[in-house]
């Protein structure tokens, strides 16, 4: 799968449905029908919602550790705690499950935000202070992490 382009601002329903965008549904359109996996993320207070087949490739790298190694384990638990397997509807939306919409804070405004090959979902508000937060120190972050290739360098 190409790596997925967009951020949308969307609405959650009273049931906890959300109506995937347009565009990037369109992008979605040859994996929609396979499912999807939806976890929370390590890092922030939103979700991660992986195509199956994403997911599939992560969790064989996942199964390769040893489990008779506590650390191991106990990442192992901890990562796929709250994981649920989620299919778009006829419609194209998505219900996201009670647990993981307390888990992330999302009410009614969220973002739904590409990632290379996976879209995080974001309570709005959230979104917007993580974006504020990590601007102050980006161009840090971004020379740490891609300045050390000269690869990426403009020609």
């Amino acid at each position: 799968m190409d790596s997925l382009i967009g951020t949308y601002e969307c609405k959650v329903d009273a049931k906890g449905r959300l109506m995937m965008p347009a565009a990037l549904k369109k992008q979605m359109s040859s994996i929609l029908q396979d499912g999807f996996v939806l976890r929370r993320s390590v890092f922030q207070k939103c979700l991660e919602l992986y195509p199956i087949k994403e997911w599939q490739v992560l969790m064989q790298k996942v199964n390769k550790l040893n489990k008779f190694k506590k650390k191991n384990n106990d990442f192992i638990r901890r990562f796929t705690a709250g994981v649920k397997m989620v299919e778009a509807d006829v419609n194209g939306r998505l219900l996201i499950p009670k647990d993981l919409t307390v888990f992330a804070n999302i009410s009614k405004n969220i973002v739904v935000a590409s990632a290379i090959n996976i879209v995080e979902i974001w309570d709005k508000d959230l979104y917007e202070q993580a974006i504020n937060d990590a601007a102050l120190d980006f161009a840090d972050l971004a020379e740490e992490v891609m300045g050390q290739d000269d690869d990426y360098g403009i020609s």
